[in-house]
């Protein structure tokens, strides 16, 4: 997994509205790329209405919202139509995002082994650097660590 200030790899994936978003394109602001297993299922579903609840905090700190998963553009758009989610979703149906990142990984669950996207959540700077780096999020505050962080990083 990627560790606080190394660069954050570029890249270009399509949305949830199969428009392309460009990492480096958000340069000279800071950028919360948030990474989740799959969409409309219930942890994904809490992660994604909690950041949008705080959307307008995140808005007025001139901070961008990106979530990635694996998930096809069509199902990132009913995800994000249903839940009205503001900010891009983007499909890393290739998995190559994720693999820069470094949150393809092996996980366990009821004893069997597989990979798959571990939740988890990265503040680049506006630099382009990775200032603050969330492995293994648990779904129920983190938009709130991730505020507070964020108005942090802002100040210092």
């Amino acid at each position: 997994m990627l560790e606080t200030n190394s660069n954050a790899p570029d890249f270009i994936l399509n949305d949830q509205n199969n428009q392309q978003v460009k990492l480096s394109d958000f340069k000279g602001k800071w950028v919360v790329v948030y990474f989740y297993p799959k969409a409309m299922t219930p942890g994904c579903t809490t992660e994604a209405c909690n950041f949008q609840e705080s959307f307008p905090n995140f808005t007025e700190l001139d901070a961008v919202i990106l979530g990635v998963s694996k998930d096809p553009v069509a199902r990132q758009k009913k995800f994000a139509d249903k839940y009205q989610l503001q900010f891009p979703l983007l499909s890393d149906e290739q998995g190559e995002v994720c693999r820069a990142f470094g949150v393809w990984q092996k996980k366990k669950l009821y004893g069997r082994e597989f990979m798959g996207i571990v939740r988890s959540t990265f503040i680049i700077d506006p630099q382009g650097k990775i200032a603050k780096v969330y492995p293994k999020v648990k779904v129920k505050e983190h938009h709130t660590q991730v505020l507070n962080d964020l108005k942090e990083l802002r100040s210092s």
